[in-house]
């Protein structure tokens, strides 16, 4: 990793970690408005999504991207927090999911949730129109933007979806950005999201705080902004199919489920996390109480639309 990677990522875990001490000492709106419900039934703070967002536009422009390139991680990054935050407060989680939200679109429904999905799409193909250089006569065709606009989209609802217990959410994107590393240029386009994410772990593996969807979508656009910025056309296709797959399944499969089931996703998975809660009481007949399954560490084996009706108490 060159020097301006490291010097990025210190920038953005830095800078998220004041804006972090900063929000919880005067939280917008007041400290209530971020509190949220984990999985252990005890109360998170949603401030580090925005801080994470901050630590990550820090980093950018302490990067040593070109101008358009670093502006388009910019507003890719920022856009998604903002939306991530209107949902965040304003939801109500009545709809989850893209069927979801969709079929609450067909009854005539606009949810917080599909505002923000489309909020992150118009925010994606502009952060894509000014990677690719349109207006500047240097464009690469409408299909480089449409990939790199459904990328950073991708990105930052992929993200999010696995924004469901301590720490989950930034091992994905530190996955993801190590494997988008190897490409040529891809460190350095990583460091912004790595570096913030990682600058507030201790406090997400701790379970102080939680990303949702600000933090988590701004995560996942700077991701997807290192991907259309770095990769050749037939990566970009590749990463775009790998996210559009993850996210069909994830409408039918429980990625905690696949998690808990797989071995080294486990390990990787409870990696820095506190202990699972004691065992939950026995009945009469020796069997354990299911209420308490999933604070006990042992995940209820729910289908997924249980699983993302839990979003509004991520965690």
């Amino acid at each position: 990793m060159s020097r301006t990677a490291v010097r990025s990522a210190l920038v953005g875990a830095a800078v998220a970690r004041i804006a972090y001490g900063v929000l919880r000492a005067r939280p917008p709106g007041g400290a209530t408005a971020w509190s949220r419900t984990n999985h252990r039934g005890e109360t998170v703070t949603l401030l580090e999504g925005p801080a994470v967002a901050i630590g990550g536009v820090a980093a950018v422009l302490a990067g040593s991207a070109s101008g358009r390139k670093r502006l388009a991680a910019v507003l890719a990054c920022a856009g998604a927090a903002a939306f991530g935050s209107y949902d965040d407060l304003a939801g109500d989680r009545s709809a989850t999911g893209f069927r979801g939200h969709l079929g609450a679109l067909a009854r005539g429904e606009v949810t917080t949730g599909a505002v923000k999905l489309a909020g992150i799409g118009a925010t994606a193909v502009t952060a894509a129109l000014v990677a690719d250089g349109r207006g500047g006569g240097r464009s690469n065709g409408s299909a480089d933007v449409l990939l790199s606009a459904g990328l950073v989209a991708g990105g930052a609802n992929l993200v999010n979806l696995f924004d469901l217990r301590p720490g989950r959410a930034i091992k994905a994107a530190a996955v993801a950005g190590a494997l988008l590393a190897a490409a040529p240029g891809g460190a350095a386009a990583v460091a912004p999201a790595l570096g913030a994410g990682v600058g507030l772990l201790p406090e997400d593996l701790g379970e102080h705080a939680m990303l949702g969807d600000s933090g988590a979508n701004a995560l996942g656009a700077l991701l997807g902004v290192a991907a259309a910025t770095t990769l050749p056309r037939r990566g970009k296709v590749t990463a775009l199919a790998a996210i559009v797959g993850l996210t069909v399944a994830s409408e039918y499969v429980s990625f905690t489920q696949v998690i808990e089931r797989t071995k080294p996703l486990r390990w990787l998975d409870q990696l820095g996390r506190r202990p699972a809660a004691p065992a939950p009481h026995q009945t009469p007949a020796g069997q354990p109480q299911a209420a308490d399954g999933a604070r006990a560490g042992h995940p209820r084996r729910e289908s997924p639309a249980h699983e993302a009706q839990r979003l509004a108490q991520r965690r």
